[in-house]
């Protein structure tokens, strides 16, 4: 079948305030501008190896508009995850250079960062998110779990299948069979 073939369940994550700490102003949150800004919790790296020990792919998908306005270098997007990937168990990174205005369907709360090659079993993958884009991004493209990480941003609100406040809480719901299959909600 090739690359685009269906492979098994992924865990989709966003990366600023997921995966590593956003920089919020105002109550919105932002992503790092330096390697220098990123800070990983620590919580991250064994909660991310409890979910690749249970079959999960872990792909991260990101919004980075901050490229398209000229206030951020690809190639420091690129090197923020390489940083990631060399302490932490990803397998793949989806990145969004667009802005608002580009009307591209890859920025959440579009789907298509989840719906790229290779494909996944959406059903049964969770989509993990600390913003509403992350969430109706989910939502849209299918997947059978929304967790949203409640960081308390100002700005609109999401309606996941769970609330949560950290990785290691998202994980512990995502593990438990009985509750992510019976679509309980925190």
């Amino acid at each position: 079948m090739g690359v685009a073939a269906v492979k098994g369940p992924a865990v989709f994550l966003d990366r600023d305030g997921v995966i590593n700490c956003a920089i919020v102003r105002g109550g919105k949150p932002y992503a790092p501008e330096t390697l220098g800004e990123l800070v990983v919790p620590g919580e991250v790296g064994p909660a991310l190896a409890r979910l690749k020990a249970a079959g999960f792919r872990l792909v991260v998908v990101t919004n980075q508009p901050e490229v398209a306005r000229g206030r951020l270098r690809r190639e420091t997007v690129e090197a923020i995850h390489a940083a990631l990937a060399s302490t932490l168990p990803l397998d793949e990174f989806r990145v969004c250079y667009h802005d608002e205005g580009d009307g591209c369907g890859c920025r959440k709360p579009q789907p298509g960062l989840l719906l790229q090659p290779p494909a996944h079993d959406l059903a049964r993958s969770v989509l993990v998110g600390d913003r509403w884009r992350d969430i109706e991004a989910g939502r849209r493209a299918g997947v059978g779990a929304t967790v949203w990480i409640d960081r308390g941003y100002a700005e609109r609100s999401a309606e996941p299948h769970v609330r949560v406040s950290s990785l290691s809480e998202a994980v512990e719901w995502i593990l438990d069979p009985v509750r992510r299959l019976g679509g309980a909600a925190s």
